[in-house]
């Protein structure tokens, strides 16, 4: 049980090399894991790098498990991490050197440490961390990420304090067994559902789901805004296409690599959360490189670099050659997998920078006809209407989500409904509904590889005073033997809360009628568009429940009483140039 500095301590777990059942009496290198999901289950990996040569050092953060303490996201574990790391640095067992490890919210602790500027602290290897939470990926361009409800839904009767009461546990599990129907009852009020009975969850939560605005409220780890106070040691960062903490990965990767020396080397794969040792997900199979199999060797190369001064493969061979190495996806052959998973493929580069200094940003603008291409509208007057109801949201199908857990699939899907959709069972295309407006290209002359970081800029009207704009990037496979009916397979998407169309920072509302201009960011991808596909851009008003749902009232974020129906206006002509600005990389790229 290790001490703050405020006298709470944190239950702590230490695995040291042994030989003949003694530890060695050596001061080595310390592998540190601060994570809120139990330090017990960390046992193999302690195990591996003791065997080694490291000590291995998991920790409950505080008020998870078996710490002492009150839990709060994050927001203690810049101050704990350093507190953990002089702890550790004072041991007869530690050279002085820590390196951290960990994946999503304890990617996110390492971050915190960083931050912090823990003094033993050497280097990171934040694997989908947590980050820049006010940016995307939990507060989205002003819309909440739902995954985060789901999580507090989880994890208020899992290894919190109030899980300690048996009785309390079991009404929290109730609660959690039932988020389906919670999810129809938004907005989440405090002391009106069972989440009350673990209290430093439910304010967390609704705190976080009424807080739109990016400021100190989101600030533990953010990274990006902040790359100043992040400390100059080695960091590798890893994520994947389908994270969803993807991209704030490369948001951070162009962060530090400007501001410290680092190094900083980035991995971006075709993955999703935590599966960094799959080459499958969704319906897609991208080819059995796309895996990375040995999930601690990969790691410990990079510690014996940074943390023994050993001269290895860090700097010269994959997947350290280069300070960019990234899975370039879409080069299979399209058919079907023994298993009925599209083959999509893929294959990995080495870069030297993100984005890519070879890049040719390119304007795909939605045409008046529901087609896309690189021609400009010419008409004078053009546009699109639809009618956005927030009791009818459109369905998620895939994408960059985590902590789905029963109520989101992650990754890449064919954007049509089935059994693996608990709010959209009907074997239709997304694309149906009347509320999903069509754009697409003619099929493609030639192949085309996107890479990079991808923006939609819209001009809409509403006629409410608040509302959200969604994007959605598809590859459309045409129609072929293994796929009769083709295969919709989503790229990338995004949102924006109208409210915070101008900045994060502030809410201002519109105008009815008023026709504005929408930044909806994507998140990054690489893919190829293959000869015959087409590229496709679905714009709507809702991507649910991978964001929360928009009333369209214009009252206080989760405090609404009212829905309304808004009628959405679409332009896209000559003076209002509605269009996809896609990253394309010439076909002649050098390794």
């Amino acid at each position: 049980m290790v001490p703050m500095r405020d006298g709470v301590r944190l239950a702590t777990d230490i695995y040291r090399p042994a030989r003949d059942d003694q530890p060695l009496d050596d001061p080595l290198p310390v592998i540190l894991s601060r994570l809120p999901y139990n330090k017990d289950g960390s046992k193999s990996m302690g195990a591996y790098y003791a065997t080694h040569g490291y000590v291995f050092v998991a920790q409950d953060t505080r008020g998870r498990y078996k710490s002492e303490g009150v839990w709060r996201m994050l927001s203690d574990d810049g101050r704990d991490g350093v507190d953990c790391a002089a702890w550790i640095g004072r041991q007869p067992w530690c050279d002085g050197k820590i390196g951290m490890i960990g994946t999503s919210y304890f990617g996110g602790t390492q971050h915190a440490m960083a931050l912090a500027g823990a003094p033993e602290l050497k280097t990171v290897i934040p694997v989908d961390a947590m980050s820049n939470m006010g940016r995307q990926s939990l507060r989205n361009a002003g819309a909440f990420e739902l995954r985060f409800w789901n999580w507090i839904m989880l994890n208020a009767g899992r290894g919190s304090r109030a899980a300690r009461d048996p009785g309390t546990a079991a009404v929290l599990e109730e609660m959690a067994d039932q988020r389906m129907a919670y999810l129809e009852h938004f907005p989440l009020r405090r002391g009106q559902t069972p989440l009350r009975l673990s209290p430093e969850y439910e304010d967390w939560l609704v705190s976080a789901m009424e807080h739109g605005v990016n400021d100190e409220f989101w600030g533990a780890v953010n990274v990006a805004d902040s790359p100043g106070n992040y400390k100059d040691i080695p960091v590798y960062l890893v994520s994947g296409w389908y994270d969803s903490w993807g991209g704030n990965n490369t948001a951070n990767f162009m962060a530090l690599s400007r501001t410290i020396k680092g190094p900083v080397y980035m991995i971006m794969g075709p993955w999703i959360h935590g599966r960094q040792s799959s080459s499958t997900h969704g319906q897609v199979n991208f080819g059995k490189e796309a895996a990375i199999a040995d999930q601690w060797g990969w790691r410990r190369e990079w510690y014996d670099h940074w943390l023994k001064g050993i001269d290895n493969s860090v700097g010269k061979a994959d997947p350290f050659k280069t300070p960019v190495r990234i899975f370039v996806m879409g080069t299979g052959d399209g058919s079907k997998d023994e298993k009925g998973r599209l083959q999509h493929g893929g294959y990995w580069r080495n870069e030297h920078e993100w984005p890519l200094a070879r890049t040719r940003y390119t304007d795909y603008f939605l045409q008046p006809d529901g087609g896309l291409s690189t021609t400009r509208p010419q008409v004078d007057e053009a546009t699109s209407q639809y009618q956005f109801d927030p009791e009818d949201p459109v369905p998620t199908i895939g994408g960059n989500v985590s902590s789905g857990n029963d109520i989101l699939v992650q990754g890449a899907w064919n954007q049509k409904g089935g059994p693996h959709l608990w709010n959209f069972q009907e074997p239709i295309p997304i694309s149906a509904r009347n509320d999903v407006l069509v754009f697409q290209s003619e099929p493609l002359a030639q192949d085309l590889e996107v890479t990079g970081e991808i923006e939609v800029r819209l001009f809409a009207s509403s006629s409410a005073v608040d509302t959200d704009f969604t994007a959605k990037l598809i590859d459309v496979y045409p129609p072929s033997d293994d796929w009769p009916g083709g295969f919709d397979l989503n790229i990338g998407d995004g949102i924006v809360r109208a409210r915070f169309r101008e900045s994060l920072e502030k809410e201002v509302l519109m105008e009815p009628g008023e026709v504005y201009e929408f930044t909806i960011k994507l998140y990054p991808t690489s893919n190829v568009f293959k000869k015959g596909h087409r590229i496709r851009v679905d714009i709507s008003s809702s991507n649910f429940p991978r964001f929360d749902v928009n009333p369209n009232t214009g009252e206080p974020l989760n405090r609404h009483r009212r829905t309304e129906v808004a009628t959405q206006t679409i332009y896209h002509d000559a003076s209002h140039p509605s269009r996809i600005v896609l990253p394309v990389i010439p076909p002649s790229s050098p390794d």
